[in-house]
């Protein structure tokens, strides 16, 4: 009967430089992997100068005041249907509660984390006050709704405000 042995292999030197040099080749690799998602998930930048939207602070100021003092009364209600279609409905009235009319609303659904999906709505009057738009390919889940009404050029109007669309 042949006793059989099995000897361990012995550790050299050229075993640890392998095992070295395999397990910071799998970090860097594992590294560069999730840095180059990083950077192409990554929109970038809220704006593209933020010394022009520091100059242009002032005046948003100065047209929030005076949305103020307008007191307007603007009810905005969106849907989207599981095709992904949203449907908006706006409802807007004067201090009195005189339907607006003859406004130009426009109406956007923006991403919080991605800019580059936001959706444009094109709302059109549909009666006395009342105003109404749609657009397609709106994915589920958290959205910024802005809405802007404009008269004679200027913007009178303007909201933002986070909605959950299921």
């Amino acid at each position: 009967m042949a006793a059989s042995s099995s000897a361990a292999r012995p550790i050299t030197g050229r075993f640890v430089l392998v095992t070295t040099v395999a397990f910071f080749a799998v970090v860097i690799s594992v590294n560069m992997v999730m840095m180059r998602f990083a950077i192409t998930t990554l929109p970038g930048t809220e704006v593209a100068s933020a010394y022009s939207a520091s100059l242009a602070y002032q005046r948003e100021i100065v047209a929030a005041r005076q949305q103020n003092e307008r007191d307007w009364q603007v009810n905005a209600h969106i849907d989207r249907r599981a095709d992904g279609t949203a449907a908006i409905v706006l409802e807007a009235h004067d201090h009195a509660g005189a339907p607006l009319t003859g406004m130009s609303f426009l109406a956007r659904l923006e991403r919080p984390i991605d800019r580059r999906a936001d959706r444009g709505i094109e709302v059109g009057e549909a009666g006395l006050g009342s105003y109404r738009g749609r657009v397609d390919g709106v994915a589920a889940g958290q959205w910024d709704l802005v809405i802007e009404g404009d008269a004679d050029g200027h913007r009178m109007f303007l909201s933002r405000n986070r909605v959950l669309l299921n």
